[in-house]
């Protein structure tokens, strides 16, 4: 290259001062830091405000949204009520055999069920425990005669009308020896049909109680009149049931193997019925020999409900599942004794022994709430006026029998005379009374007295003797339930007149004051003079010590928490009167919306 061009080359070199690029470097850097210092670090706080406003919001948000869904679902609920599932199945568990769903013959609990939901009466008992019309609209009264107005509007389960015919028809099966009905006590009233709806009894005599007798379940004559008075109970009526009443016959199962024993009465809801209809569609009767039976069926779900278990019994029902009512009905239970019995003539006998009865520990041996029983009649018969009822002492009861000459011997019985103070103590089989029994005999044996029990079986056909043994007062002591009712009437039980193997006064009991009694309040429809006719006959009987109050019976239902049965404020009659309010009966439940 020549030396001029080299020459050229270093005219290009640069001009670099290092001290003033350094210079603008500090001065660029000290800029940047300020900066950074002024709009990050001066407003990081800013940021973190900024942040906590951001969750602030976010979290009311959060709580308007939750707390407008809560309104929303309030208000929706607000709007909704729980009520009873519609057309449900419900089975019920009951002790006691089927062999008839014909109500003239019926003597089970099972069957007794039944025919409390297939047939249709002139009157029944309401959730009060008072008689209210079934198929009677009207009832008059003029002295001995009762003329009974009948709804229009009954069917029978085959389409037919209900009328007077069919009454009359029910009532002279009942009369009539051949049929055999266990339902008796008509021989002396007259009936005959004023028109196709209007019916007209009459009473040789004024009965205060007759209303009460018209609680009978009735037949229908087109379908019974073809079939020979003595082939009822036989006839495949019996089986094939046709009734008026809430619910009708679908099956009667046979459901029965080695063990159990079972049958099943399947009833579906009579749409055509003339009440109210039935929130449930069809209801099982579950009939079973034992009780272990109907514990076990609860324990695998089979059913809803049971009734007939005693007070041990109930103690094996899981109480999770199932809830327990115990509620009283208008029967007694009693140790009656047999004033025929030589040794129980002695009155001082009779009342040393009520004076060493402890009833209090018979009743806390039942289920909770098991009332007592010291008169002839409940309490709510007898009140406000009851009568001062002799109270529990051992001590003198053992006192009483000294004085009147019975002493313990060696062997610690008591003996007069040289007569031991020897009892045959009886007892139907129950559970309860079987109990019962047992504990009442302690007691006794405690005082020094002998006693030797008995169970017998009035529904077991091998033991052909029981009934015998009822009919001929063969006992000392029977421990027994007698049915009182709503009436107070229990002329049947303790009224001189009814001392035969056929009556029921299994006492032998006959008292001139309290034989007037009875009769004057029968023949009495005036409440207060009827009132203080009892209130005699009650007095009167606890001087004569016929019989000792040991408890009100009780109906102890079980029944699933998932389903609703008769509502536990109601008054029961009798345990078929659960059942008065079978209308509004259901299984489980459903939410709807309420109407303004």
């Amino acid at each position: 290259m020549p030396e001029t061009e080299k020459k050229g080359w270093g005219k290009l070199k640069p001009n670099i001062d290092t001290k003033i690029i350094a210079r603008r470097m500090r001065k660029a850097e000290g800029a940047t830091i300020k900066h950074a210092h002024k709009f990050i670090v001066k407003r990081w706080d800013n940021v973190l405000e900024a942040q906590r406003n951001i969750v602030i919001w976010i979290i009311t948000i959060a709580v308007i949204i939750a707390a407008t869904g809560f309104q929303l679902t309030w208000n929706q609920h607000s709007y909704e009520t729980a009520t009873s599932t519609l057309d449900g199945v419900y089975a019920e568990a009951v002790l006691g055999s089927v062999d008839t769903l014909n109500p003239l013959f019926a003597t089970s609990a099972a069957e007794q069920s039944a025919g409390s939901l297939i047939y249709s009466r002139i009157l029944k008992y309401d959730t009060t425990g008072h008689l209210g019309y079934d198929l009677a609209t009207d009832i008059n009264i003029n002295q001995n005669t009762y003329t009974v107005k009948l709804r229009h509007d009954v069917k029978w389960q085959d389409g037919q009308t209900l009328t007077a015919k069919d009454i009359i028809f029910t009532i002279n099966l009942m009369k009539n020896p051949l049929v055999r009905s266990t339902v008796t006590g008509w021989d002396s009233v007259s009936v005959k049909a004023i028109d196709k709806y209007t019916v007209e009894f009459t009473l040789p005599s004024a009965f205060a109680a007759f209303e009460h007798a018209l609680t009978f379940a009735i037949l229908p004559e087109h379908v019974l009149s073809k079939v020979s008075p003595v082939s009822i109970r036989e006839s495949d009526f019996s089986k094939n049931p046709i009734g008026s009443g809430p619910f009708k016959l679908d099956l009667l199962q046979d459901a029965s193997d080695q063990t159990k024993g079972e049958k099943v009465v399947h009833l579906l809801r009579n749409d055509d019925y003339y009440g109210s209809r039935a929130k449930l569609m069809r209801y099982q009767i579950h009939s079973y020999k034992t009780a272990d039976d109907v514990i076990s069926s609860l324990a695998q779900g089979e059913v809803n409900s049971a009734i007939g278990l005693s007070s041990g019994e109930l103690k094996r029902v899981d109480n999770k599942r199932y809830a327990i009512v115990v509620k009283p009905i208008q029967t007694g239970v009693y140790a009656i004794f047999n004033l025929k019995s030589q040794v129980l003539q002695d009155i001082s006998v009779r009342r040393a022994l009520r004076q060493g009865t402890d009833t209090d520990t018979i009743r806390r041996d039942l289920p909770k709430g098991t009332p007592k029983m010291d008169y002839p009649l409940t309490d709510d018969q007898l009140k406000p006026d009851l009568p001062v009822a002799p109270t529990y002492s051992q001590a003198e009861s053992r006192k009483m029998l000294d004085d009147n000459g019975w002493k313990l011997n060696s062997k610690g019985i008591r003996e007069k005379d040289g007569k031991q103070l020897k009892l045959s103590v009886v007892a139907v089989k129950n559970g309860e009374l079987e109990r019962t029994l047992e504990i009442i005999s302690g007691q006794w044996r405690a005082l020094g007295v002998a006693v030797d029990t008995k169970v017998i079986d009035l529904t077991d056909a091998s033991q052909v003797d029981a009934s015998g043994m009822l009919q001929q007062r063969a006992y000392d002591v029977l421990i027994y339930q007698l049915n009182i009712g709503a009436d107070p009437d229990v002329y049947a039980y303790w009224h001189s007149s009814q001392i035969s193997t056929q009556g029921l006064n299994f006492a032998n009991y006959s008292n001139p004051i309290t034989d007037d009694a009875l009769l004057s309040a029968r023949a009495r429809i005036e409440p207060s003079l009827r009132h203080s006719k009892y209130i005699t006959f009650a007095k009167q009987w606890l001087n004569d010590v016929p019989a000792i109050g040991l408890y009100q019976s009780t109906i102890d239902y079980v029944v699933s928490r998932n389903a609703t049965s008769f509502n536990h404020s109601n008054i029961l009659v009798s345990p078929t009167d659960r059942y008065a309010d079978i209308l509004d009966w259901s299984v489980g439940s459903r939410k709807v919306y309420k109407t303004p």
